[in-house]
């Protein structure tokens, strides 16, 4: 099938003072994915077409973008489920770009830095062996050991867009990970961090961060779980 392919570009370092949008025709199958037709493009029609790309399997993140208006990973979005032969590509929302589709993503790793994302335990078990947990333990947070700070999530959130000092649904989550690990002894600490003015109660429940998540974390839930807390 033959795919019409609008593709969003910026260098400022080559004096472009606007964005512009490039358009290429190609030829493809509907198993194939966007990754594969961006591939296309740089190495066989314009090899300054810029993007972030690792391991090409959902895993890594580093490949989220606006695909015809909504955020995802290009390595999963295949061209047979936009069902359409017209797909616009462009950068996420609400980061500086960079170049192309590259966003500055230090904005987010700050937000994400700040709710304290790792194990903070000071006591060992008595018989000197690992921390143990009941399945039902595990289960309180397993869903959000899932994400892969993609960004995907934070910037499809209109609170986001709106104040980019909010910490944003990406950061929640990543809390929430050890808010209620029973393992965990610093739960207090980002809970007081996520009760400041930029921190969870700028989330409107829009859910626009749940339905951008690759991973298919329950994002607005996690936050929800985190109000709840804060209320209790």
């Amino acid at each position: 099938m033959e795919i019409t392919m609008r593709v969003f570009r910026y260098n400022p370092e080559s004096g472009q003072t606007k964005p512009r949008y490039d358009t290429f025709t190609l030829e493809a199958d509907p198993s194939d994915r966007i990754l594969d037709l961006l591939e296309n493009i740089k190495a066989y029609r314009d090899s300054s077409l810029s993007f972030r790309r690792s391991c090409a399997h959902g895993v890594c993140g580093s490949d989220a973008m606006r695909i015809n208006g909504h955020n995802a990973l290009a390595c999963k979005v295949l061209v047979g489920d936009l069902g359409t032969d017209k797909i616009t590509v462009e950068p996420l929302l609400g980061l500086q770009v960079i170049k192309d589709f590259i966003v500055d993503m230090e904005p987010f790793f700050e937000s994400y830095r700040s709710v304290m994302p790792y194990m903070v335990s000071n006591e060992r078990p008595a018989d000197g062996k690992e921390h143990l947990q009941s399945v039902e333990e595990r289960e309180r947070f397993d869903d959000t050991t899932k994400c892969i700070l993609c960004a995907a999530c934070t910037t499809s959130c209109p609170s986001f867009w709106s104040n980019d000092k909010y910490v944003g649904p990406a950061a929640i989550v990543n809390a929430h990970r050890f808010i209620f690990d029973s393992r965990d002894q610093a739960s207090e600490e980002r809970l007081n961090i996520l009760n400041e003015q930029n921190g969870v109660w700028r989330c409107r429940t829009a859910f626009n961060c749940t339905e951008a998540c690759p991973r298919e974390i329950k994002v607005t839930q996690a936050i929800a779980d985190v109000k709840r807390v804060l209320i209790s």
